[in-house]
Order: C-alpha cells, then sequence, then structure tokens
C-alpha cells in the first residue's frame, strides 16, 4: 500500500486539534513555521495541509495576520420530494432559495456521447446510443456543495431546442419542465442513495478530503409510459448536507 502524503497526515491532525477545540473559534494557530518544527516536516507540507483545511471551512486565513480557527460550516438538510418537481425552475435554485442562500452552477454538456453499458441499462437503451452528458459542479452562496453527472438519450431530444440543458431558450431550467415543453410528461423519479467516499477528483471539486463520507443519489426520471428519459449520478458530501425524503400519505377513505 502506497504511503500517505505526509501533508495528509498533518491536515488529519490539525483537524482533530481544532475540532477538540485546542484552539477557539477566531484564534491564531501557530505559524506554519511554527507547526513544520513540530511535525518535523518541510514548511511547503504544513502550508498544504492548512491550505486543505481552510478550503474545508476548518481553518480561515488571513492575509498579513496568519490562519485562525474557523466556526464550523452548517450541515444542510436536503429535502427529496414531490414538491421540488412541482415548483417550476431550478429545484436546486429553489432549494437554495428556501435556505437563504444563492444558489447557481458550473456545468459542461457533450452531445453524442456513446452511452457506457451501466448508463444504458438504466436508460433502456442499447450501449453506445448517443446521449447528452453534463456534468455539473453546484455552488451555495458561492462554496461547492454538490455535484451531479446527467445523461439524455438523443434519440429523445435530438433536433429540439433542449437537446443541450444548458443552451437555448429552457438554458437552466429542471429537467421536468423541460421535457414538459417537447411533450414528454415525467411522470416519476426513482432514486437510490447509497454510501460511498469520497475519490481525489471528487475532494477537490467539493473541498473536501479523500475518503470523507459521501452519499451518492442514482435518480432517473420516467415518463408516463414508463420510459426513461433521463438519469443521473447525484454526489452530496455528508459534511454539508443531511438528506431527507418527503412521502405524501394517501389518506384513507372515511366509511
Amino acid at each position: 500500500m502506497p504511503r500517505e502524503a505526509p501533508y495528509r497526515h498533518v491536515a488529519d491532525d490539525l483537524r482533530r486539534r481544532v475540532r477538540a477545540g485546542e484552539w477557539a473559534v477566531g484564534e491564531r494557530l501557530p505559524s506554519r513555521a511554527q507547526l513544520a518544527e513540530e511535525y518535523g516536516v518541510g514548511r511547503n507540507v504544513t502550508q498544504r495541509a492548512m491550505e486543505r483545511l481552510i478550503i474545508e471551512g476548518i481553518l480561515e486565513g488571513r492575509a498579513g495576520s496568519g490562519t485562525y480557527a474557523s466556526a464550523p460550516r452548517e450541515r444542510l438538510r436536503m429535502v427529496r420530494s414531490r414538491h421540488r418537481e412541482q415548483r417550476g425552475g431550478s429545484p436546486f435554485r429553489a432549494d437554495m432559495n428556501e435556505q437563504g442562500r444563492r444558489g447557481t452552477w458550473e456545468s459542461h454538456s457533450q452531445a453524442r456521447v456513446p452511452a457506457p453499458e451501466h448508463i444504458a441499462q438504466r436508460l433502456a437503451i442499447e450501449p453506445g446510443d448517443p446521449c447528452v452528458r453534463t456534468t455539473y459542479e453546484f455552488l451555495a452562496d458561492g462554496q461547492p456543495v454538490q455535484l451531479s453527472e446527467s445523461w439524455e438519450p438523443m434519440a429523445i431530444t435530438d433536433g429540439t431546442p433542449i437537446v443541450l440543458p444548458e443552451m437555448g431558450p429552457l438554458a437552466g431550467m429542471g429537467v421536468v419542465e423541460r421535457m414538459h415543453s417537447i411533450g414528454v410528461a415525467i411522470d416519476i423519479a426513482v432514486e437510490v442513495p447509497r454510501p460511498g467516499r469520497a475519490t481525489q477528483e471528487e475532494a477537490n471539486l467539493l473541498g473536501i478530503s479523500v475518503g470523507d463520507l459521501l452519499t451518492r443519489i442514482e435518480r432517473t426520471y420516467y415518463d408516463r409510459d414508463g420510459r426513461p428519459v433521463e438519469t443521473a449520478d447525484i454526489v452530496v458530501p455528508d459534511v454539508r448536507w443531511e438528506i431527507a425524503y418527503e412521502i405524501p400519505i394517501d389518506q384513507p377513505k372515511l366509511p
């Protein structure tokens, strides 16, 4: 097994010490040089470790002053419900508005991407069939909060104004509204949440550490005929979100 990078060891120990209250919120930490001497590493190692904790929100760097213990980031609640799909526009932006935050995202779409076998199974198409693949990085007040990779069969959207999710007259709208504009009525969404650990790429994008807990949500939208019209893999960092499912209950008929 490869040896863990020295900066990760330093970052893990500093994270532990901050969470244990060795430095109060707003208290300045020792300098990088002092910490390097304490841990027996080079200054570049402690600098990289502290930069990692600044990204995580555990430390706060102040230009010309030093590095300080930061207040813990709030863990938000993500409610998955029928309501979020019925209110129009972007469900993510609406979620953030309800929490008093500004929801934005960065995206990149590729057309005519051959469907991998596992995506083809989820979309009930043949492996290699052309799809539009879109990757998203979702932000709340400019801070990364979740990732998503979406696949849409081009057999449904090719030649329509919505073929690329972030272009055209409905750019930035949710899947339900976009599909509705071309006569495809989405009737149900199926979500399968699974626990996971952050890869290096995911950690870099989300500002967390490699191996941190994640929830991976496999979501697929179906139209009224039961045809899958979009599938996505949503990555939610456990340190930022708790996930709640809101389930409507049909009331029994009174005699």
